[in-house]
This record gives C-alpha cells, sequence and structure tokens, in this order.
C-alpha cells in the first residue's frame, strides 16, 4: 500500500462544495471539530455564510460547473490540504421521460464538477508533495437503479475517474479517495423509497469522509456491507439478480413522484439554466 504523507487536520485548510446543507455542510462541521480551517463553497452564499458562521470557517460563493467559478473559490480558500467534491444533484424518471436539460445538468454538476475541481486543485498539491481529494459518489457507481439512469452514469464516471486519478498521484504524494454512500436522509434523495437499500445519515458519511484522511483508502461505503452487495452483485448471475430485483421492486424510481419528491424535481427545474443544487 502507498504511503501518503500524513495530513495533520490541526494545521490543515479544507474545501468543501455544496457545503451549505446536508452532507456538505455535516463534512464542514466535522472538519471544523478537528481543529481544521474549513472553507465552505456553495451558490447559496446567505446558507453557506450561515453554515460557515456555526463552525469558525469562511464561506465563499461556487458553481461547481464554472471553472473561473471554481478557480476563485479555491483562491479565496489558500493551499487546500483537502478537497470534498460534495456538489450533486439526483432527478429521477425513466431514462426517455427526464428532461434533456436534466440529463445536462445531472453530468455537469455531478461528474464535471468534480472534474473542474480536481484539474484546478492538484496542481497545488503535486506541487506541495502531498495532499488529499475526497469525491462524493455514490453506490449508485456501482449499482443501476432504473429511473435513475443519468445519476448512475454521473455516479459510475466518477468512480473510474478517482480509481484512475488515485494510480495517477499516488506516487506523488496525493491520494484521491471515493466515498459511497447508499441512500442519504436528504433533500436528494426526499421522497424516494428506496428499501431495502438502507438511508444513512449525513454524519455517517462526514465520518467517512474524516477516516479517509487518515487511511487514504481508495473506496469507503457507507454502510460498508452494502458495498459488499454491490460488489457481490456484479458476480451474480443475470437471471438471478433480476429475479431479486423484481422481489425488492428496485424500480420504485419510476413510480409517480410523491408531493415530497415533486418539490425536489420542482427546485432543480428552476436552477437548470445553470444554477446548482447542492448534494443534500
Amino acid at each position: 500500500m502507498t504511503r501518503y504523507p500524513a495530513i495533520d487536520l490541526r494545521d490543515a485548510t479544507v474545501a468543501v462544495t455544496g457545503g451549505a446543507q446536508g452532507i456538505g455542510r455535516a463534512v464542514a462541521a466535522a472538519f471544523a471539530a478537528r481543529g481544521a480551517q474549513v472553507v465552505i463553497g456553495d451558490l447559496d452564499l446567505e446558507r453557506a455564510r450561515a453554515a460557515a458562521t456555526a463552525i469558525g470557517g469562511a464561506a465563499h460563493p461556487l458553481d461547481v460547473t464554472d471553472p473561473v467559478s471554481f478557480q476563485a473559490f479555491l483562491a479565496a480558500a489558500g493551499e487546500v490540504d483537502v478537497l470534498v467534491n460534495n456538489a450533486g444533484i439526483m432527478p429521477n424518471g425513466g431514462f426517455l421521460d427526464l428532461d434533456e436539460r436534466a440529463g445536462r445538468a445531472t453530468i455537469e454538476i455531478n461528474l464535471f464538477g468534480v472534474v473542474h475541481g480536481m484539474r484546478l486543485a492538484l496542481p497545488g498539491m503535486l506541487a506541495r508533495g502531498r495532499g488529499h481529494v475526497v469525491n462524493i459518489a455514490s453506490l449508485a457507481g456501482k449499482f443501476p437503479v432504473p429511473g435513475l439512469a443519468m445519476y448512475n452514469a454521473s455516479k459510475f464516471a466518477v468512480v473510474g475517474l478517482t480509481a484512475a486519478t488515485r494510480r495517477e498521484y499516488a506516487r506523488h504524494g496525493v491520494s484521491v479517495s471515493a466515498v459511497l454512500p447508499s441512500a442519504v436522509d436528504t433533500a436528494l434523495a426526499s421522497g424516494l423509497d428506496m428499501k431495502p437499500i438502507p438511508k444513512v445519515a449525513t454524519e455517517d458519511i462526514a465520518r467517512a469522509v474524516i477516516g479517509s484522511v487518515a487511511s487514504r483508502r481508495a473506496e469507503i461505503a457507507v454502510p460498508r456491507y452494502v458495498g459488499a452487495l454491490a460488489t457481490l452483485s456484479a458476480l451474480t448471475p443475470e437471471p438471478v439478480l433480476n429475479a431479486v430485483r423484481r422481489l425488492v421492486r428496485d424500480d420504485r424510481a419510476l413510480l409517480p413522484d410523491s408531493a415530497e419528491r415533486a418539490g425536489y424535481r420542482a427546485r432543480l427545474n428552476g436552477n437548470f439554466s445553470g444554477q446548482t443544487e447542492h448534494q443534500a
């Protein structure tokens, strides 16, 4: 296993995208509790500032789809030791039914938001010979779900991007890890019945992100046993796997939206002109 230079969180600068609420806010708070200087980036600057004030950090505007915005955010943060690429959206619906704008936004935010952050933060880390990038992916990056095809596509891409760049930069002292939550109890999965996949708390994801700084593990599933099940599913014959999928009704993301889910999608529809939701 590669031995990476240690990062002391008591003397580290941590940048968190989509940090105004949900997973990002929990991650920011967890790093601040360990003494790190946390910088939150988000389109909702008012909410981001409130989150930063609560933890003694800083907040700056950030549109992860815009490299210029991302560059300004990182410049304001200073020498970043840990970058947490967290911002994302999750529209649901049949592949042919989903608004094309929703599909494009999913790729622009979930994938290229990560790409922009890595392209801009990695050169400084490589020059210093130390640093850590955490990409918040999803178990949907390992396990396809009907009704989430574009979300699956974006997260499969993030998992692959993380694995490839991890190999590229390990010898330079810079680590890249992916955290893969199952369904998270936030607005992102609001109104979606994902049973038997467990919903986990944002604090669980935050602990995994914090733990990655010490362990530098390549992938961390939350909860871990679901990650093992996703791996097992890849080895299961398709007829058997399809029978299990039918039994647990894995197509529920295709069902008509609940009022709660409709509210989330309405907010996304208002943001497809270039505004991004937070990974919540």
